[in-house]
């Protein structure tokens, strides 16, 4: 079914993503190939202007160099530098993203491209339909290979997946994790996790969180701090992932500080302004600790000025 992703978890729980259905991409592909074929006539002219004086093999070798640089490395090019949205697909709404939501690089940009002269070009989109027809979450051969994934970015703002943000004192605290083992699928898993953790029962998101936290700790050396709850500690590394992704696409130094909470957000969530991130590995914040115990004997939450429980985005079991 649309609309659906094929992950599901050890509790039977599906996990929704919004791939783009086939109408959609066959608009926006239209659109990117109109635009292409209009750049090459262009560059096709000027070269048979520039090239007039050429032998009939030279002028052979400039056309098929010109079809190569526009149709296939154009396109190469532009989801590269927009990260996964060309002009037909920001036209439609949609955008490539990795299997894990994350942002494309080049050697996707590149695997769809490559893969997208057969089964698009070639073939005039027949084998690309039908591999999307075929696929459970509508991708073609170029998205199977390169682990992409068309999605549709407009959505009506109340679907729209909320992912909550660390508590101000954990923000930073991961700088120094090796995230590098940590496999495509876990993010989703853990993204997915933490955007639909309130619709979850109780006891059902206690556990999956709990075991997200486990595998994640498996895989980077590093346990959740005493005292934290599981959904906290897979927002606080969530958030520093983000945050390195976002300084290889925009640019920015590993020493640039991460973005953090302001104090007047770290004042109304009910603690205390975030630390600087420890050179060591993350430790557990300066805050009074609590033994975690299973949702059915915690209470809730309460903040020890107010009374009300810390705004985090996080609702504690029942």
């Amino acid at each position: 079914m649309a609309g659906v992703s094929e992950l599901v978890t050890g509790e039977a729980v599906a996990l929704e993503l919004r791939p783009a259905r086939l109408p959609s991409r066959a608009l926006a592909v239209l659109l990117d190939l109109v635009v292409a074929l209009a750049a090459y006539v262009v560059v096709s002219v000027g070269l048979l202007a520039a090239t007039a004086s050429l032998d009939e093999a030279a002028g052979v070798a400039v056309s098929i160099a010109a079809f190569v640089l526009v149709l296939v490395g154009g396109p190469i090019a532009v989801e590269t530098l927009s990260h996964g949205r060309s002009l037909g697909k920001l036209a439609c709404g949609l955008r490539v993203v990795r299997d894990d939501g994350g942002p494309i690089r080049f050697r996707h940009a590149l695997v769809r491209g490559a893969i997208g002269v057969v089964e698009i070009l070639m073939t005039f989109g027949v084998v690309a339909c039908i591999a999307s027809l075929v696929s459970a979450r509508g991708r073609r051969l170029g998205d199977v290979f390169a682990g992409t994934l068309v999605v549709r970015e407009r959505i009506p703002a109340g679907q729209a997946a909320f992912v909550p943000p660390p508590p101000p004192w954990l923000s930073g605290r991961f700088s120094t994790l090796d995230l590098s083992a940590v496999p495509d699928g876990l993010w989703l898993a853990v993204r997915q996790f933490l955007t639909r953790m309130q619709q979850m029962d109780p006891e059902i998101a206690w556990g999956m969180g709990q075991r997200l936290a486990g595998d994640l700790a498996a895989r980077t050396g590093t346990h959740a701090p005493a005292g934290v709850p599981p959904a906290m500690y897979l927002a606080a590394v969530l958030q520093e992932r983000q945050v390195r992704e976002a300084r290889r696409a925009f640019g920015g130094s590993p020493g640039d500080p991460s973005p953090g909470f302001p104090p007047a957000a770290s004042a109304s969530a009910g603690f205390p302004p975030a630390d600087p991130p420890s050179a060591q590995l993350p430790q557990a914040p300066e805050v009074p600790q609590a033994p975690v115990v299973p949702p059915s004997e915690a209470g809730p939450l309460r903040d020890v000025g107010t009374g009300e429980p810390p705004a985090t985005g996080f609702v504690p079991p029942a």
